[in-house]
């Protein structure tokens, strides 16, 4: 079965890694989350992974309460680290062969970012998962999804979150709100919408990567959205609404 994707960008929430907990990793959700990636895998296509860290530690909360805020995101980082260890642990028991590469260096645990290096393992057919953001505090691990996505020439960036898309209004609090399947860079800056932070947006208007929102909670939806069915919204596209 074809695919409408060469190489891809998956951006996963540290929260998506936690499932029902209130905090930290639930193994058998990374195990889920690592059968579908293998699953994608085999059909061809190359995927980096940037994941965040929220589920473990949410430097923007911290700085809120007090901490230094450059301090707060450095530790941030960090927990997106051990995520990114943790995926790749389930990827590997499954046999898809991963490297994760870090833009903090930690060299007994992962390799440092080089973009090369980076290209070289995704044409290999290794999944590849960026960990410690952008390396830089202030900045979101969206804003390192975008970056990423553009330095490796992904042709599209797949936001998997705990909701079908993008919607007008909360949906858990306004049962009516309507979902949108497409949306244009400049209405969701405009309107404020929050798919991903307004830096992350206009990286990926300026460098044309289009963005796929979508529900992770629902089993398949990363092979769906690879093989170009019509799930969540995207970004980037013709827009619905005036």
């Amino acid at each position: 079965m074809g695919t409408n994707y060469r190489r891809v960008l998956l951006k996963l929430s540290g929260e998506a890694l936690m499932g029902n907990m209130g905090y930290g990793i639930d193994p058998e959700v990374v195990k889920e989350i690592a059968q579908e990636i293998a699953e994608v895998i085999a059909t061809g296509v190359q995927i980096a992974i940037v994941v965040g860290g929220g589920n473990i530690f949410r430097g923007v909360k911290a700085a809120s309460a007090g901490m230094d805020r450059a301090t707060a995101d450095y530790i941030g980082m960090i927990a997106t680290v051990m995520n990114a260890m943790t995926l790749q642990d389930s990827l590997e028991r499954i046999g898809v062969q991963t490297r994760v590469q870090t833009a903090i260096a930690m060299q007994e645990l992962a390799e440092p970012y080089i973009r090369r290096r980076a290209i070289r393992h995704l044409e290999k057919g290794r999944v590849v998962i960026f960990g410690a953001g952008s390396g830089n505090p202030f900045f979101t691990t969206d804003t390192t999804a975008a970056l990423r996505a553009a330095e490796i020439d992904a042709e599209v960036i797949f936001k998997a979150t705990k909701v079908d898309g993008v919607y007008d209004a909360d949906p858990e609090i306004y049962p009516n709100a309507k979902r949108y399947t497409s949306l244009t860079y400049a209405h969701v800056l405009n309107q404020d919408l929050r798919v991903m932070d307004s830096t992350a947006i206009a990286l990926c208007k300026e460098n044309n990567i289009p963005i796929l929102v979508f529900d992770l909670t629902t089993r398949g939806n990363i092979r769906r959205a690879v093989l170009g069915e019509s799930i969540g919204t995207l970004v980037g596209g013709s827009c619905e609404i005036s």
